[in-house]
């Protein structure tokens, strides 16, 4: 208890809770992610109903406004899908499934990018031009078109309903490993400079192995880096999620993320039905510039040189 207090009034008493509180943007950022993020927490709580249980769905309550338009119903706030599901309740658990894929896809890449980086920068030689080259064909190739080819192999393979079974693990783990040269790159940069530096020296004369040195000495000094890059690529990969959700090749109607709502209302738009589309796309659109912007805020207080005061 006393080290919990003792790193909470440090943390109280930090340069980066100060700067924090000196940002406006930045704090109606995290607000706002906080407030997503809470909302799909707590999804079964805040919603009328449960969007991925057919018994809860009527198909007769399809395609209602929302409740300040002619015909809404105070029962549905946002409206209904042409399913008759609540569209409040499916941006709730949409926003839950969204939020899932890009965490632990943006882990994914990480646990990839940071041994490839380590490994890549600090073994040099042969090693560090394989993986660097490895690293050059993945970004030549965009994250989508790995996605569609590998989900489409997939479904074609597998079947559709396999594929609707495994679908978060899928693109959790496609999303995760097209993503990872962004890690490697930054991690490698930074060990070579690491590794040069005397304490590492004194840790191989010591004895220490490869791993150790690399685990226990290297990687702290590089980390700073990743909250940067970990916060722009989960909204990276929410976004993924969402374009393959609405190509078909994501979430299944099912069990809809916001990408696979956005793609479900978008061909009732111009029959007048806009709610459908235009809700999750909102949800969407706000929970990543907020991501982007508290990406941003860490993007400079982590580094001094652009801090103006």
């Amino acid at each position: 208890m006393n080290w919990i207090a003792t790193r909470m009034t440090a943390f109280l008493g930090s340069d980066v809770l100060y700067r924090f509180r000196r940002d406006p943007v930045a704090m109606a950022a995290f607000a706002v992610m906080a407030a997503f993020v809470l909302a799909a927490m707590l999804a079964p709580w805040l919603s009328s109903m449960n969007p991925h249980d057919p018994a809860q769905i009527d198909i007769m309550n399809s395609e209602i406004p929302p409740v300040w338009q002619a015909g809404g119903e105070g029962a549905f706030p946002l409206g209904t899908d042409i399913q008759g599901r609540d569209m409040l309740s499916a941006i709730l658990y949409g926003l839950r499934i969204s939020i899932i894929i890009g965490v632990f896809a943006v882990m994914v890449q990480m646990t990839l990018g940071v041994v490839i980086g380590l490994v890549s920068g600090y073994m040099g030689g042969k090693v560090d031009a394989f993986f660097m080259r490895l690293a050059d064909i993945q970004l030549a190739m965009s994250t989508l078109m790995l996605a569609i080819v590998a989900l489409a192999v997939f479904k074609a393979a597998f079947g559709a309903d396999l594929y609707e079974d495994l679908a978060i693990v899928m693109l959790i783990l496609v999303i995760g490993f097209a993503e990872w040269p962004q890690y490697a790159r930054t991690i490698r940069a930074s060990v070579l400079a690491e590794k040069k530096k005397e304490y590492v020296d004194a840790a191989r004369v010591i004895g220490l192995s490869a791993p150790v040195i690399m685990a226990r000495h290297i990687l702290p000094n590089t980390l700073s880096p990743l909250l940067v890059i970990s916060t722009v690529q989960v909204a990276n990969a929410i976004i993924n999620e969402a374009a393959l959700s609405f190509l078909g090749l994501g979430m299944p109607v099912t069990m809809p993320s916001l990408g696979s709502l956005i793609s479900a209302g978008f061909e009732y738009i111009l029959s007048g039905a806009w709610w459908i589309t235009t809700f999750p796309s909102i949800a969407l659109i706000s929970l990543i510039l907020a991501i982007n912007l508290l990406g941003d805020w860490l993007r400079d207080v982590l580094n001094p040189r652009l801090f103006k005061g």
